[in-house]
């Protein structure tokens, strides 16, 4: 029979209490410490994959190019919608572990904003629900982009995602 140490024990209670998503302030979560609170989970040892959706900041889009995209939230909602869609997902079958993490400040074209994880027991259980996880924060989660353009006719343009209106001047 093992004899667990105080650190042993210690540890583990840090590996169960991981947040499994939340907004975080960029430069504060990196991708690396995401997937090793995955690799550190009780029922890792069950898993076959691990599937990752990295969302960045496009570069272009019609009306120019993208020269910085700010991201806030209501944050203590948008934790509590991102917990409950993780928690949710999880039950799905031959699902290990789903944790989303978007980042939230001001970020320039390619810069990462959002991960996803999700690792299951089959690669064939794994990619569905990342992609489910994906539609669902872009869905529900309280996490507003206001996106700055210069457009091809050299002005500058600023508007929120969602309530994208262009001016005609």
């Amino acid at each position: 029979m093992q004899r667990f140490t105080g650190d042993m024990v210690l540890r583990q209670c840090v590996v169960d209490i991981v947040i499994r998503g939340g907004v975080h302030k960029k430069g504060s979560l990196k991708l690396a410490d995401i997937i090793r609170s995955t690799r550190e989970s009780l029922d890792f040892h069950k898993a076959g994959a691990i599937g990752i959706f990295i969302g960045v900041v496009r570069g272009e889009i019609g009306e120019g190019v993208v020269e910085k995209l700010e991201l806030e939230a209501h944050e203590e909602e948008a934790h509590a919608v991102l917990e409950r869609i993780c928690a949710n997902l999880s039950q799905e079958k031959g699902i290990i572990d789903v944790q989303i993490h978007h980042l939230l400040g001001e970020f320039e074209s390619g810069e990462e904003l959002v991960y996803v994880l999700v690792a299951g027991e089959h690669r064939n259980d794994v990619f569905p629900v990342l992609q489910k996880a994906v539609k669902r924060f872009k869905k529900e989660v309280p996490v507003f982009k206001k996106e700055y353009v210069s457009r091809k006719d050299g002005k500058t343009i600023s508007y929120w995602i969602g309530e994208k209106k262009v001016p005609s001047s």
